[in-house]
């Protein structure tokens, strides 16, 4: 089975190491031949051989060659495929009686991407840059026709026919900048030429698939075709086009559209502004916007050459990998070694939710969304009334934005029902509680549970850290128990970790976990212990906050170090967001610790307008003078001389410690695989993707490094820091925990 990632021209050598496949990239076309009756189209019939013809058919219809490409799932552009369509190119040239070629792929799609089972693997057939010119520089005009997605290098190939034709449902992208590079046999040059600068910069540096109806609107798309006549429609398209005597149009030609930008450096630039929160940390878009930049300074060959550099400079650097290496953990994390992919699986048709409060309606949102009907149960009317109410006004939150239509904020909240009898929990295929973080109070949940609930039910628990084979120790069915860890807000956040009770049947871990993407998520199988994985490694990283707060640092130095190591936002800001009287009472404060203090002093976060920093109306943050006497009078009170802490120190106490327990868990087997670990902190915790999550970053700083400072602060600190025993074998191996860096 061939597997596609809409990417155009990456590839591995030999060692593993990076390369652009071939000479894609190559300054000037490979084939730059021009057709004239004084130099015929060069077919390059020496340099490019036909290596599996059977992936590609061609045949002759009223003058008309139709070019079909057949490589199923998703038409990867591997290199049979790219031989095989400049093979019939070739022919279709060569042919007296051709006037026109149809290039169309059979099954579900277009061409969808670069095939991956070639990364890692010596390059071989023809690049496709060279492609890409030898179809833009065929004689005869060339009409695209796409059904599906035209994805990457499938995109690239679209813009190397003359004419494209689409079906409504198609879609059209270059998403290469979610791999950490950018299109590299010519998107960046030829798209801006036929969409113009602004929404070429826009697509380009998003990555977004585009509805061919709205591509239509931008001229990318000629022409839209019946959903189920593309064949017949394409091909009456190219008619049209020999009977109006209408030759090849080359895009690469086509200059209106960058010379409107041209001499506006200010195009680039407000560009680039307007969307500097959305590109912090990553350094593709900017790469992008230089080589769009470049399609509007430079001649067409020029520009190519500048894309290729640019291009090479990602490919070779630490992001690229990372978001590279994302892109494999994110389909590895679906592979359970015990679970083979046909592991029978439970019918999910109603789900059950136990509370209707941020978690629970939350949570209740993925399912709707999928179409699946809910039953919300509540203790009390007024809870339950704002539960219901909170999820309409987010579903309106979102139509008013345009992401919904009216009639679907109707359609999904048809499919919920609220109610305060317990009883209805009776009929769900799933019920998960998401009541308060208490084993007494789950414990009761889950014997009620266990008396109604049909025979065959899950019954899952929302905890974030409880042990789950407890919870489930309290039924007569514990194979049923399971763990489903939503992250808040539940309705956004894409993490789900699945948690595998010892005593979960095969077939209940299977269904959690085939569920997850059916609502959207990204679901992780993890085993028991406290906290998980994401929050059991979070508690290493804020017993270090805390701590170097009260060695030296402020509140706002740490936050501000981890929010420019890419991360949404440090943890004290994340505690003021949160509410630091979450779990605080009052009566039972010892007034010990900074969070007991500040609420003693009512400054409970950004709710109260103050918590570790003063906020305004409009909740911007400040560093706050009351909080900063209070640290230094905290570490006085505990006999600490205050130091001056470096950024590199704070970033390194906390997150080595993390990846320290990241080891361990994986150690005790609580996670399948390095990666595992990575996408828990990537979806859940905002982990900068280019990155690659802790146990990928552990690698690329090297896992001596980790492990010298691990032993150094052991030894100054105290036992908390000793080295996990697989960190310190992997050093002694040479080895890494992701083999990826």
């Amino acid at each position: 089975m061939r597997r596609s990632v809409a990417s155009s021209c990456l590839s591995k050598g030999p060692q593993g190491k990076v390369e652009p496949l071939r000479s894609s990239l190559a300054p000037a076309p490979i084939l730059p031949i021009h057709a004239s009756p004084e130099q015929p189209f060069n077919l390059g019939g020496s340099d490019v051989a036909d290596t599996q013809s059977g992936v590609t058919d061609l045949k002759v219809e009223d003058g008309i060659a139709i070019v079909t490409v057949n490589n199923p799932p998703v038409n990867a552009l591997g290199a049979a495929v790219r031989d095989g369509v400049a093979a019939r190119m070739r022919e279709a040239a060569a042919d007296p009686a051709t006037e026109a070629v149809v290039l169309i792929c059979a099954g579900r799609t277009f061409f969808a991407g670069a095939d991956i089972t070639e990364f890692g693997k010596p390059p071989k057939g023809i690049p496709l840059g060279e492609l890409v010119t030898l179809i833009e520089d065929m004689p005869k005009p060339v009409v695209a026709a796409i059904h599906g997605t035209a994805l990457g290098g499938g995109l690239e190939m679209a813009l190397g026919c003359h004419y494209r034709v689409a079906v409504p449902s198609a879609r059209v992208g270059l998403p290469e900048v979610k791999l950490g590079i950018l299109p590299g046999a010519g998107g960046t040059q030829r798209l801006p030429r036929i969409v113009g600068v602004e929404r070429a910069l826009e697509m380009i540096t998003s990555g977004e698939h585009v509805p061919a109806p709205k591509a239509k609107e931008a001229g990318l798309i000629d022409e839209l075709a019946p959903e189920e006549g593309l064949r017949q429609a394409a091909l009456d398209f190219a008619k049209r086009l020999v009977a109006e005597g209408k030759g090849p149009r080359k895009v690469r030609d086509l200059s209106d559209k960058v010379e409107a930008a041209r001499g506006k450096p200010e195009v680039f630039a407000d560009f680039a502004k307007a969307n500097a929160r959305r590109f912090r940390g990553f350094e593709a878009p900017a790469a992008c916007i230089e080589a769009v930049k470049a399609a509007v300074e430079l001649p067409f060959e020029q520009g190519i050459a500048k894309e290729r550099d640019l291009f090479l400079k990602l490919v070779a650097g630490t992001q690229s990998k990372a978001q590279r290496y994302v892109f494999f953990a994110e389909r590895e994390v679906r592979k359970i070694p015990d679970l083979p992919d046909d592991t029978p699986t439970l019918p999910v048709n109603s789900v059950g939710i136990i509370g209707a409060g941020t978690m629970g309606g939350g949570i209740a949102m993925n399912f709707l969304n999928a179409g699946i009907p809910v039953t919300i149960v509540e203790m009390k009317q007024e809870a339950l009334d704002r539960g219901l109410s909170v999820i309409r006004k987010n579903y309106e939150a979102s139509a008013a934005k345009g992401r919904l239509k009216p009639e679907d904020v109707e359609k999904r909240m048809s499919l919920i029902t609220g109610t305060l009898d317990f009883e209805a929990l009776s009929t769900p295929d799933l019920v998960i509680e998401a009541v308060y973080e208490n084993m007494d109070i789950k414990k009761d949940v889950f014997r009620r549970l266990d008396k109604i609930a049909k025979p065959g039910a899950i019954l899952a628990s929302n905890t974030s850290y409880l042990n789950v084979d407890e919870i489930a120790s309290v039924t007569s069915r514990p194979e049923s128990v399971i763990g489903m860890h939503f992250f808040s807000p539940a309705n956004v956040m894409k993490l789900l970790e699945v948690v595998r009770a010892e005593k979960a049947s095969k077939e209940v871990v299977a269904t959690a976990v085939k569920l997850a993407p059916k609502i959207g998520k990204i679901g992780v199988l993890v085993g028991v212990c406290y906290g998980f994985v994401g929050n059991r490694m979070l508690a290493e990283r804020q017993r270090e906050a805390n701590r170097l707060v009260e060695e030296g640092a402020m509140p706002w130095d740490v936050d501000r170090v981890l929010y420019e190591f890419g991360l949404p936002m440090g943890p004290f800001a994340m505690s003021d967001l949160a509410g630091l009287d979450i779990g605080w009472s009052r009566e039972t404060s010892k007034g010990e610790t900074l969070r007991e203090k500040l609420c003693e002093m009512d400054r409970r976060g950004q709710k109260t307008g103050a918590g570790f920093y003063d906020y305004d109306a409009n909740r911007k943050a400040t560093p706050s003078p009351i909080v900063e006497q209070m640290v230094l009078d905290h570490s006085k009170q505990k006999g600490i001389t205050r130091r001056q802490i470096s950024d590199a120190e704070i970033l390194e106490r906390l997150i080595y410690p993390m990846i320290n327990e990241g080891a361990k868990i994986l150690e005790e087997g609580k996670a399948i695989r390095a990666s595992d670990i990575d996408m828990v902190w990537i979806n859940g915790y905002g982990w900068p993707v280019y990155r690659g999550g802790p146990m990928f970053y552990a690698d690329t700083v090297g896992l001596e490094n980790v492990l010298a400072r691990m032993e150094q602060w052991e030894r100054e600190i105290g036992p908390e820091f000793r080295p996990s025993d697989l960190l310190r074998r992997k050093v002694e191996a040479g080895e890494t925990f992701t083999g990826a860096a």
